[in-house]
C-alpha cells in the first residue's frame, strides 16, 4: 500500500511539474537574456527598475508596480555604445500606441540626452492603471515597458496557489488509497459499530 501510494505521489509532482514547470524548480539566477527587465534597444541591451520607498524601501519592480504614486524609474543602459547617443523616455497611460493619443496621455517625459554614467533616471505619479515605458535613442528603433501599477495579478496568484494545492491533492491521494486499505476498513466499522 505505502508504495503505492509513493507512486501516486510521484505521479502526481509529475503532472504538476508538467503544468507549472516554474514551479517545479527554483528561481535561482537568470541571465540578462531571460530577465524579464531586460529589452533590446536597437541592438543593445537597457534594463528598467522602478522603486517606491515610500511603501518598501528597497523593492525593486520592473512591469508589476504594486502601488501608486511617487515612483522613481531607473533605465539603465548595459551596452557602453548607447551611453554616447542621446536617449529620452516618455510614460504614456494606457496601453494603446499611437501619435496624437501618445502626446495626450503623457505623464512623464525626459528629453534625450547623453548619459555618460549609464543611468537614466526620473520620477513620475503613476495612479491605478496601465502605463508603457518607452525609450528612444538617436537612430535606433524605440524600445517599451508595459506597466501594471496596482494591478492584479491573476498569474502570481496562481503560482502562489500551486504549493498548497499540491499539499491538498497528495493529502487527498494519500486519504483515497488509505480509505480503501483493508485495515482502515476495519477500524472504520468497528468504530460505528461501537457503543
Amino acid at each position: 500500500m505505502t508504495q503505492r501510494i509513493m507512486q501516486g505521489t510521484a505521479a502526481l509532482c509529475l503532472l504538476i511539474g508538467g503544468l507549472f514547470p516554474a514551479s517545479a524548480m527554483a528561481h535561482g539566477n537568470v541571465t540578462l537574456d531571460e530577465d524579464i527587465c531586460v529589452r533590446r534597444l536597437g541592438g543593445n541591451l537597457v534594463h528598467f527598475s522602478a522603486y517606491q520607498p515610500q511603501y518598501e524601501p528597497k523593492a525593486q519592480y520592473c512591469t508589476e508596480i504594486p502601488g501608486v504614486g511617487d515612483t522613481f524609474l531607473v533605465v539603465d543602459l548595459v551596452d557602453q555604445s548607447l551611453r554616447n547617443l542621446p536617449l529620452g523616455v516618455r510614460i504614456v497611460k494606457g496601453q494603446a500606441e499611437g501619435g496624437q493619443e501618445e502626446e495626450a496621455q503623457t505623464v512623464a517625459y525626459w528629453k534625450p540626452v547623453s548619459h555618460p554614467d549609464g543611468v537614466v533616471r526620473g520620477e513620475a505619479k503613476l495612479e491605478k492603471g496601465f502605463y508603457r515605458l518607452i525609450i528612444t535613442a538617436e537612430g535606433l528603433s524605440p524600445s517599451y515597458y508595459l506597466l501594471r501599477v496596482q494591478q492584479v495579478d491573476y498569474s502570481n496568484i496562481g503560482r502562489k496557489a500551486v504549493g498548497p494545492l499540491m499539499v491538498l491533492l497528495v493529502l487527498a491521494l494519500v486519504g483515497y488509497e488509505l480509505s480503501k486499505s483493508g485495515r482502515m476498513r476495519r477500524w472504520w466499522a468497528s468504530r460505528r459499530t461501537a457503543p
